[in-house]
């Protein structure tokens, strides 16, 4: 399941309320992290997973997509929310947007 991990602390409140308005992602707590997972069940499809995205975007089945504006994040805050990630890689990390897609587990 492709999932990004942010910490629970006060400065992060916004970019875990806008992943909860999400219809098509799953927010839980996990110890000091809130994990915030791609639902892919009926999830329209993807754009190419290499375009960045502007303001204004939510997630498809294929990707998790987090809009910096609707967040209220001030940048420092915004570039530092992101502390894990689970089956997933960094597609857009910018003023804009968080984009994280699939990244299948490698195999040891």
């Amino acid at each position: 399941m492709t999932a990004v991990f942010v910490l629970d602390v006060p400065e992060n409140e916004g970019v875990v309320e806008v992943a909860e308005q999400d219809a098509l992602l799953q927010v839980e707590k996990v110890g000091p992290y809130y994990r915030i997972a791609l639902d892919d069940d009926g999830a329209p499809e993807a754009a190419d997973p290499g375009e960045d995205v502007g303001a204004g975007h939510t997630s498809t089945r294929d990707q998790i997509v987090i809009d910096r504006r609707a967040t209220g994040c001030r940048h420092a805050v915004w570039y530092s929310a992101l502390a894990g990630l689970q089956q997933a890689r960094v597609a857009q990390h910018d003023k804009d947007a968080l984009r994280v897609v699939h990244a299948p587990q490698e195999a040891r």
